[in-house]
């Protein structure tokens, strides 16, 4: 029998001392986490869980929800457990990668649709040390890996669950084929929540944030955020939070996500254009068209494409999620390795213009987009597609001086009434991104 009586009570305990805040007001620490998370610009997404067993089912869809897009009962879907033994997960191949790509933090599922833990879980025994071969807190031995190398580590927790009997009503997914019962206790599945997030955010000492999904399966159902977001901030005042939730950000969180597109924009009908909060910003991406792994799917992006989009999220002043998801082994796919190489190659050299600094003057363009470094003194115009062997840009800050960044030569450039005209000659072009470093008059 697990501890849950227990873990209720102490996450009962702390909602109750919590709620008691009219409106959110982040402490400074809180607020030092989000500079740093604005700083930090570049992080790895781990989609990993035992769907990574059926690698997508042959089909090109997002291989995470084949227990819904198959409709595969709980008691059917359970049996996956019984083959998960990642034997050659190694966290420290994983954290050096992601050092080595420049990334500066890792979000991976904690509990995803599914609604299996890849925690030792009190609350539940549906997990990954108590029902699988494997029997160790993935989690645990991934956290302990990131502190000793410098990353820090996020936790996605879904609040959408197709497992638990007490998500009920049933929400626009999950419903039908899992063999629950057709009743529940919706404030009893909000405190098995709450108590899984306790464990997490009190098990592994301190933590980048909860990286929140799900709500979108039922947009007008309490989700008692207020309970939910006050635990987080009670327990780690510095743990940020943020959900995929597809609107304006809620009181309580501290960062507005984007999915698979940049702020603003809405090409994959998830986002509402024009709500982007003053909140630090992130827009996440997949590596082919799966978060989880899918062997199917081999329509991988260029490494070219994801810097493109790096660098572009950097001129929207957000962060860049990109997105792997580990095969059953514990093992990341060579391509995406590979890519990650080449991108890290790339922010080895060109760090500087996207690492500690903000959307530039210049709203984005079609040519590309600018950065500013934080003291507001350089700016960095990144031109991504340009036919023309001159670029106007508006800027009313009066110029000191323009270099190339790959050879810092000085690059021509004209005063006009309404901006700058700058030649950039093709001989001067770079293949992936044309650096230009824009240096202000004091």
């Amino acid at each position: 029998m697990k501890k849950i009586f227990t873990i209720s009570l102490i996450a009962l305990s702390v909602i109750h001392s919590a709620i008691s805040q009219e409106s959110y007001q982040p402490s400074q620490g809180n607020l030092e986490a989000r500079e740093w998370f604005q700083d930090a610009k570049f992080g790895l997404f781990v989609h990993w869980g035992v769907y990574c067993q059926m690698a997508g089912g042959g089909d090109m869809g997002i291989a995470e929800w084949i227990m819904n897009s198959k409709e595969i009962p709980i008691v059917a879907y359970e049996n996956l457990t019984n083959y998960f033994n990642p034997i050659e997960f190694d966290p420290n191949e994983w954290v050096t990668m992601v050092k080595e790509a420049g990334m500066k933090y890792i979000t991976i599922t904690s509990k995803h649709h599914d609604g299996f833990a890849m925690f030792d879980s009190e609350t539940s025994d549906y997990d990954v040390v108590e029902r699988t071969p494997y029997g160790k807190d993935i989690l645990k031995i991934l956290k302990e890996e990131c502190d000793r190398q410098g990353i820090k580590l996020f936790f996605y927790y879904s609040q959408l669950d197709w497992h638990h009997p007490d998500y009920y009503p049933r929400g626009h997914t999950g419903q039908g084929y899992t063999g629950r019962p057709e009743e529940g206790n919706w404030d009893g599945y909000i405190n098995y929540m709450n108590t899984h997030l306790t464990e997490l955010l009190t098990n592994y000492g301190p933590i980048g944030g909860i990286w929140f999904d799900g709500m979108w399966d039922k947009p007008n159902e309490n989700w008692h955020l207020e309970e939910t977001y006050s635990l987080i901030h009670k327990l780690q005042p510095t743990a940020l939070i943020g959900s995929n939730h597809h609107k304006a950000p809620y009181d309580g969180e501290d960062f507005q996500m984007f999915e698979r597109d940049l702020p603003g924009h809405n090409t994959m009908g998830f986002n509402q254009t024009g709500s982007i909060s003053n909140l630090p910003l992130e827009m996440c991406e997949t590596m082919n068209g799966s978060w989880g792994y899918n062997i199917k799917d081999r329509r991988f992006k260029s490494s070219k494409t994801l810097i493109h989009t790096l660098v572009k999220a950097a001129g929207y002043n957000a962060n860049f999620l990109l997105n792997t998801g580990p095969l059953p082994n514990g093992k990341i796919q060579k391509e995406n390795v590979d890519t990650l190489k080449i991108i890290g190659q790339w922010m080895d050299k060109y760090g500087e213009t996207i690492y500690e600094t903000r959307g530039g003057p210049i709203p984005p363009k079609p040519w590309g987009v600018t950065t500013i470094n934080k003291a507001g003194d350089k700016i960095y115009v990144h031109v991504l597609d340009l036919d023309d062997q001159s670029l106007f840009i508006e800027l009313k800050d009066k110029i000191n001086e323009v270099r190339f960044f790959d050879d810092k030569s000085k690059a021509k450039f004209v005063r006009t009434d309404l901006g700058y005209v700058i030649q950039i000659p093709q001989s001067k072009r770079v293949e992936v991104d044309t650096i230009l470093e824009i240096e202000l008059r004091k």
